[in-house]
């Protein structure tokens, strides 16, 4: 990995922060990215693949000697019925644990009451969880999900990574990691660099083919002409100059990292993104993408980027979000004032430790 090896957003008080130092000492440069957590909060809500997620997030748990909090949402029940449905949800819970628990790794259960991605989202900010893991909702992953899905709004509005697993029980064959350097700011290096990183750890340990693509459009704004007077010799030069600086500033991200480890095949690909990534997801039968959501402009933490959002709606595979430092989440609680973090999972013992 690179030598500013970066460390992952401390995730706290609702704001992404702190995080890919490119000042980190070389010696940090071979550091495992996904050790880094070490509070983990599973979904499990008995739909088909939550058992698969589960132990995979266990596994994750077991190598960080990380905390495993396994968690399930319920729709408001009827007041009268409300404490019965709570602790028979969190007896099943317990009772699912209770071999994740004799095998060494610290894990707790959760019951939340009320809209999904509202009650996960506040559980990450009250309890410091550095990561999110759940199954897809739809039946062929991603695919089929609506914006108004759990694991949509979780990858717009959480403020830590959220990883959506298909809930298959193999290990990954092939992982995608989506970086975009074409604009040279600290946000967006800081956000490639995580990107990455976690890429390129998952590889390592899932033993799998890593792929990393940069996709660029030509869009003629800097036409010295007009286009009925450009020859094809002319517009193939002017693509070139276009692609040379993309392609020098995805050499530069790449040689900050040790990718000699890992299998791994570099795309610089033209044309739009949304589309251009999805398709090559199809051909090389990738089934994790790791990305970066970046939010609109205007309203903090409401939306996920255009292209990420298209992205997401095209894919048919397991998917790892990051957002990128400085992140704001949106999310309130119920009367709508910021909430606190508590001690679990912020710089005390949380992926930014050092």
């Amino acid at each position: 990995m690179s030598s500013d090896c970066p460390n992952l957003d401390t995730w706290h008080g609702g704001r992404s922060s702190a995080a890919l130092d490119p000042r980190e000492p070389r010696d940090r440069s071979k550091a495992d990215l996904m050790q880094r957590f070490k509070n983990i909060l599973v979904v499990y809500n008995s739909a088909v693949g939550d058992e698969a997620t589960l132990a995979r997030a266990a596994a994750v748990a077991k190598r960080n000697a990380a905390r495993l909090t396994v968690t399930t949402v319920l729709e408001e029940p009827g007041a009268d019925e409300r404490n019965v449905v709570v602790e028979e949800r969190r007896q099943h819970l317990e009772r699912l644990i209770a071999s994740i628990r004799h095998d060494g790794i610290q894990a707790d259960t959760t019951v939340l009451v009320g809209t999904p991605f509202l009650e996960i989202t506040r559980a990450v900010l009250r309890d410091g969880h550095d990561l999110v893991m759940m199954t897809a909702e739809g039946p062929l992953g991603l695919k089929r999900l609506l914006f108004g899905s759990t694991s949509m709004h979780l990858m717009r509005k959480c403020p830590c990574p959220v990883w959506v697993t298909r809930g298959l029980p193999r290990s990954y064959t092939g992982i995608l990691a989506a970086v975009d350097p074409s604009v040279a700011t600290e946000e967006r290096d800081r956000l490639n660099r995580t990107i990455l990183a976690l890429g390129s750890s998952l590889a390592r340990l899932e033993q799998c083919e890593l792929h990393v693509v940069h996709t660029w459009e030509f869009t003629g704004k800097d036409l010295d002409t007009s286009r009925s007077e450009i020859t094809q010799e002319i517009l193939n030069g002017l693509i070139r100059r276009n692609e040379a600086p993309r392609k020098e500033r995805l050499d530069a991200l790449l040689a900050e990292h040790d990718l000699g480890s890992v299998s791994h095949e570099i795309h610089h690909l033209q044309g739009k993104p949304e589309l251009a990534i999805p398709d090559l997801a199809r051909k090389k039968e990738i089934e994790l993408i790791v990305m970066g959501t970046i939010c609109r402009t205007g309203v903090p933490g409401l939306f996920i980027g255009n292209t990420a959002e298209t992205v997401l709606r095209l894919v048919d595979c397991a998917v790892l979000t990051v957002k990128p430092r400085g992140f704001v989440t949106p999310v309130t609680d119920e009367h709508g004032l910021p909430i606190r973090s508590g001690q679990a999972g912020t710089e005390q013992d949380g992926p930014n430790q050092q």
